[in-house]
C-alpha cells in the first residue's frame, strides 16, 4: 500500500465513523475499538455524548499523560475531540489543547462538540500526523489514542513528535503494538489496517523508532490483549531537557481548520 492509499482508506473509514456518531449512533463495529468504555463515568459525564460515541481508541491517554495547569497539549488524531476536551479541562485556562486530524467529517463533529462543551482553550488543525502543522518546540505534551499504527510513515511521525516537543517535553500515547515474534504478514492476518492491527509496529520497532529521533526514558507497558500476539500498550517517552534547540520555528505549510472553541479530528 502506498502512503496515498493508506491515507485514503483511513480517511474514508473514519469519515463514516464520524457520520454515524453525528447521527447519534455507535461509530464502529470494530472489536478492537473499545472507545468510550475506557473513560471513567466522571470523564464521560463532562463531555457531549457525540464525543464519547466517536471515541474509537484502545486506551485513555488522559489517564497516563499527567497533565498540568498551563501546559500546551497536542493530540494526534483527535477524532470527535474527547481527549482534547478532557485535556483542556486539566490544563486550565492558562493552558491549551490542540487536536490534529485529516478527516473533515471528524473535524466538523469535534467543532460541534467543542462548542457544546463551551471550551475556550482548544484549537484544532487539519493535517497528517507525519507532517504536523505546528511550530518547532511549541508543545509540552503529545498524546494520541490508537492512531500512530494508522500512519503511513511511522518514522516521520516520531520525528515530528520530537520536533514539536519543547526540550523537557514528553509523550504519552496509547496504541496497538505487536509482540516481537510476529512479522508483518502475521500482523496483517490478525486484523485490518483501519482496525489498528495490520499497521502496528512491534514493541522493539516502536522503541527503536523513538530512540532514533532522540527521545529518552522510553517505556512500553501492556494494558490488555487485542488479538493473538497483538497488545494495547501505553507508550511514554521524553525529549531531553538539554536537547539542542532547533532553529526552524515556522509552522508547516498545511491548512488550518478552526481555532478557539471549535475544530477537531481523529483516527481510531
Amino acid at each position: 500500500m502506498t502512503a496515498e492509499t493508506i491515507h485514503e482508506e483511513v480517511r474514508a473509514y473514519y469519515a463514516a465513523a464520524a457520520t454515524q456518531a453525528t447521527a447519534g449512533g455507535c461509530c464502529t463495529d470494530d472489536p478492537h475499538a473499545i472507545g468510550g468504555a475506557l473513560y471513567s463515568a466522571l470523564e464521560r459525564a463532562e463531555l457531549p455524548e457525540a464525543a464519547v460515541l466517536a471515541s474509537l481508541g484502545c486506551g485513555n491517554p488522559i489517564a497516563v499523560a499527567d497533565l498540568h495547569e498551563g501546559e500546551r497539549v497536542l493530540d494526534l488524531g483527535s477524532g470527535g475531540g474527547i481527549d482534547v476536551l478532557l485535556s483542556a479541562k486539566r490544563v486550565g485556562p492558562t493552558g491549551r489543547a490542540i487536536g490534529l486530524d485529516m478527516t473533515n467529517e471528524m473535524l466538523a463533529l469535534a467543532q460541534r462538540n467543542a462548542a457544546e462543551a463551551g471550551a475556550t482553550n482548544v484549537e484544532f488543525v487539519r493535517g497528517h500526523i507525519e507532517n504536523i502543522p505546528l511550530p518547532t518546540e511549541s508543545v509540552d505534551v503529545v498524546i494520541s489514542n490508537c492512531v500512530i499504527n494508522l500512519a503511513a510513515d511511522k518514522h516521520e511521525v516520531f520525528a515530528e513528535i520530537a520536533r514539536v516537543l519543547k526540550p523537557g517535553g514528553r509523550m504519552g500515547v496509547t496504541d496497538i503494538v505487536a509482540e516481537d515474534h510476529l512479522n508483518a504478514e502475521q500482523r496483517a492476518e490478525r486484523g485490518s489496517y483501519c482496525g489498528c492491527v495490520a499497521g502496528a509496529l512491534s514493541v522493539s520497532e516502536f522503541r527503536g523508532g523513538l530512540e532514533a529521533v532522540g527521545l529518552t526514558d522510553i517505556s512500553v507497558t501492556r494494558t490488555h490483549d487485542v488479538a493473538d500476539g497483538m497488545i494495547s500498550a501505553i507508550v511514554k517517552a521524553k525529549k531531553p531537557a538539554n536537547a539542542e534547540t532547533l532553529v526552524d520555528l515556522s509552522p508547516r505549510s498545511l491548512p488550518v481548520a478552526g481555532s478557539g472553541c471549535c475544530g477537531g479530528g481523529g483516527c481510531c
